[in-house]
């Protein structure tokens, strides 16, 4: 219809002319005519040229309608005040109460307050007190038609207050509309009908001050009251609780106007002709129709007796609303989904990091790693910004998942949250040009190492690493997060990273390059399509949309919590299933951006050595993200020079000495921590994206677990005999010196002990991945190429109590042909090998072992 408007002609040419004069004054907006008077608005209009007087009174008649508009529908109207001062206040409730009512924020207290007000000036009209009125009423005549007129003032308390009343009411219905319009009714939880009873009960007080009484009202608000504070009120019984609302508004409606109108205006109707009728009474059309002008005439007085009272209209549609969202749940959800959603709670579903909000201290709801997060941010430690989706979501996954509203309602949320960290980072999600990355990992409140899913770079497709690569100027480092992007989607979806390790070994070998970090950008670029075209081969849809990206990493965090290794290591922990848990989001930090950057695990306290004081210890990579230290997939660097000489490492690099200014950073994170806020002992997971300390972000801080005080044993040899059984050094871990045959499998575990069951058997990996876990369980010892003391290898290996070795650098496992070689030597399944998880070093054959003291000497 809009379109079909005729936008030229006599009655709008001139108009027009006018109404884009004064635009071209910054005055394109209704809002902007209310800063001027009317006066100064008049001095601008008889300022435009070239149209008709008119006009300029057409337009000047529809600028003051609008202000006629706006005092009785606008409640922040700049004239309120003006309005108020034509009122004889000595007798008024002080109206500077009504002003500070109208400036409130939040719309609740505000109508409270307004309600208040309205009490105030309903006990003046009903008083017995007869007040004085001031009159200075004016008559005269129109000199040229002689038509009578008047004009003047009359104020008188009851009067004023009465006037004052009808005006509150109208800002009181169109702030009850405002607030039913702002409840989210798409899903009804049990927090929604908590929501519902308050906005209720400003009905119900609004109904009293308007006279009306009803006692099965009242019955159901106490439904109602006690229904959201008990286990047992079922949906259907909140569904029965809800009719009755709205057969006691019928009933206020029936006593309150029907019965009490409906013979007046029978009696009314019967006494005037037809043609006294008004217009808008009368139907249209055949004379069977015109009938029936009886019943209309009924209809629309009571539609506008209704519409006019305090309240009652808005509480009719709000009802409505209500029940149309119940019976659309209850007819596409099953008793058990309804019985969940009763539970749900979409408030609770996601929350900032860092955010105020009463669910921040809720370890359930945010799993350990998104409270200490959120604990972290709000001491002022630089973490990532993002936000938390909670257990509340994965507890009723399975509604979201299925049942539209719910997911919409969901999706919104999420939405915005992802809005405000664009805002936060001056990026966009999905931009090309100036692309937000992010990080979806998995965070209960118990921790899991490693056997959940995480995502990292989401937010890639080739288009944009292509785009980052351009602007960044730095390929490798587009390509290289493309790539992990691509490893980490293809891993959740069953895809070995065996199958990624050798496309990456290949591309090495035919380039004649010894590490990837060496490899050009067009290189990395190859590798990463070359990973992307393994996904496709292997039936793995990669989504290329960023935002599906995000939703469907979600997901299979959640679903992550139902795989079959994160249920083993549950079972072999003694944890329980019914945690779930939470996804945090995050925007990406980069390791990976060049030599100046990296990632790693600290402790705040060294596994070795005793006492309380803080030394910093753990694993530093240089160039890479901290999947690659925590998954136990590089050569990792030790974090103090005190550790590097302890642990005897090769390389002269350590963190402490090559990064001073991270290492400064870090030890003053551990330091507010431990000693300031008091926190335990903590394993904390870093990146820093160059050499500042400005450069440094932490993404996780948990309590360390790798604090060794038990006795251990070690070799009973003498040092010539160790030396020529010598085959390797690695990282000790846990436990002590041990011997044991070399198995690859759990089928050969198996075997074994039912073969030989009193030998110990050691399990040795190139690395661990998180679906070994039966394997690291059943197995005595562990031996692994790579990683580090802070791999997820090494920190489920000690809590399983096992003895552990990790990153030895002489031992290349052929898995599949259960075979290795250490230093040079072949080895195969059932040769023996001892091993010491305290200093790490490896050797043949059987080395004879004896008791020692505790481990801290």
């Amino acid at each position: 219809i809009f379109q079909e408007i005729d936008a030229s002609g006599p009655f709008i040419d001139g108009p027009k002319i006018i109404l884009n004069t004064l635009e071209s004054k910054d005055m394109s907006l209704p809002k902007d005519y209310l800063i001027y008077t009317e006066e100064a608005i008049f001095n601008l209009i008889n300022e435009v040229e070239g149209v008709a007087d008119l006009d300029r009174s057409r337009v000047k008649m529809i600028f003051g309608f609008y202000r006629l508009l706006n005092q009785k529908y606008r409640i922040d109207n700049l004239e309120f005040k003006k309005y108020l001062s034509t009122f004889n206040s000595e007798y008024l409730p002080d109206t500077k109460k009504l002003v500070s009512a109208l400036e409130e924020k939040n719309i609740e207290d505000k109508i409270l307050s307004l309600l208040a007000y309205m009490k105030e000036l309903k006990e003046i009209i009903l008083s017995d007190r007869i007040y004085e009125a001031n009159e200075a009423i004016y008559y005269k005549r129109h000199f040229a038609v002689d038509i009578p007129s008047m004009y003047g003032s009359y104020n008188e308390a009851k009067f004023d207050a009465l006037g004052l009343t009808l005006r509150v009411e109208s800002i009181l219905n169109v702030l009850f509309e405002e607030l039913i319009n702002g409840i989210d009714l798409q899903v009804i939880t049990k927090a929604t009908f908590k929501r519902i009873y308050g906005i209720f009960d400003l009905f119900k007080t609004a109904f009293e001050l308007d006279g009306i009484a009803s006692n099965q009202l009242d019955v159901q608000m106490d439904f109602l009251k006690f229904s959201v504070d008990i286990r047992t009120c079922t949906f259907t019984q909140y569904l029965d609780i809800f009719k009755g609302f709205t057969r006691a508004v019928a009933d206020i409606i029936n006593d309150h106007f029907n019965n009490i109108h409906s013979s007046n205006l029978f009696q009314i109707e019967s006494r005037i002709g037809k043609d006294q009728i008004f217009k808008k009474y009368l139907p249209n059309g055949s004379k069977k129709q015109k009938a029936k002008i009886d019943q209309r005439v009924a209809e629309i007085f009571f539609r506008d007796r209704i519409a006019t009272s305090l309240g009652l209209q808005q509480m009719d549609v709000f009802l409505n609303r209500i029940l149309h969202t119940l019976f659309q749940q209850s007819e596409k959800l099953s008793q058990i989904h309804l019985s969940r959603l009763l539970n749900y709670d979409p408030k609770c579903a996601v929350i900032e990091v860092g955010s105020p909000d009463p669910i921040s201290n809720n370890i359930i709801f945010l799993g350990n790693k998104g409270l200490n997060l959120i604990k972290l941010k709000q001491i002022g430690v630089a973490v990532p910004d993002g936000f938390i989706i909670t257990t509340e979501v994965y507890k009723c996954r399975e509604i979201i998942n299925h049942y539209k509203p719910a997911n919409i309602n969901f999706k919104r949320y999420v939405a915005k949250m992802v809005a405000n960290l664009e805002k936060r980072t001056q990026k966009r999600f999905g931009d090309p040009k100036n692309p937000l990355l992010i990080s979806v990992r998995s965070g209960s409140s118990i921790s899991q190492p490693g056997m959940l899913d995480s995502f990292l770079n989401v937010g890639l497709n080739e288009e944009i690493a292509a785009s980052i690569a351009k602007i960044s100027k730095n390929p490798w480092f587009a390509w290289d997060s493309y790539r992990r992007f691509i490893q980490g989607y293809g891993m959740a979806f069953g895809i070995k990273r065996d199958d990624f390790d050798h496309i990456i070994y290949s591309s090495k070998k035919e380039s004649g390059i010894g590490f990837k970090r060496y490899f050009t950008g067009d290189q990395m670029k190859a590798v990463a399509l070359a990973y992307k075209q393994l996904l496709l081969d292997s039936g793995v849809q990669l989504i290329e949309s960023p935002v599906d990206q995000l939703f469907l990493a979600i997901d299979q965090v959640f679903s992550s919590w139902e795989s079959k290794r994160a249920k083993d290591y549950r079972r072999i922990m003694g944890i329980s299933d019914d945690w779930g848990t939470a996804v945090t989001v995050q925007s990406m930090v980069f390791g990976n951006l060049s030599r100046q950057s990296g990632s790693g695990v600290v402790f705040s306290h060294s596994p070795r050595l005793p006492g309380d004081t803080i030394r910093l210890w753990g694993d530093f990579t240089i160039g890479n993200q901290g999947e690659d230290v925590v998954s136990g997939l590089v050569k990792t660097l030790p974090i103090s020079e005190v550790q590097r000489e302890l642990e005897e490492r090769d390389s002269k690099i350590s963190l402490e000495e090559s990064f001073p200014h991270i290492y400064s950073q870090l030890r003053k994170v551990v330091n507010r921590l431990v000693y300031d806020e008091g926190w335990n002992p903590q394993e904390i997971e870093f990146t820093f994206e160059g050499e500042t300390q400005s450069d440094l972000f932490i993404l996780q801080a948990r309590d360390m677990s790798l604090r060794d005080r038990k006795k251990i044993v070690d070799f009973d040899v003498s040092p010539e005999t160790l030396d020529k059984a010598y085959l390797g050094q690695g990282i000790g871990v846990s436990g002590g010196a041990m011997h044991g045959r070399i198995v690859f499998s759990l089928e050969e575990i198996d075997a074994f002990r039912k073969s030989d069951p009193d030998t110990s058997l050691i399990l040795l990996r190139n690395d661990t991945v998180p679906d070994d876990i039966l394997e690291i369980d059943a197995a005595d010892g562990i031996l692994t190429a790579r990683g580090g003391l802070t791999s997820h290898a090494a920190v489920v290996a000690y809590n399983l109590n096992k003895t552990c070795v990790v990153g030895c650098e002489n031992l290349v496992c052929n898995e599949p042909a259960k075979k290795c070689m250490l230093n040079e030597i072949k080895m195969v399944t059932g040769d023996y090998i001892s091993i010491n998880g305290r200093k790490g070093s490896v050797y043949k054959g059987v080395i004879k072992i004896n008791q020692i003291k505790n481990s801290e000497n």
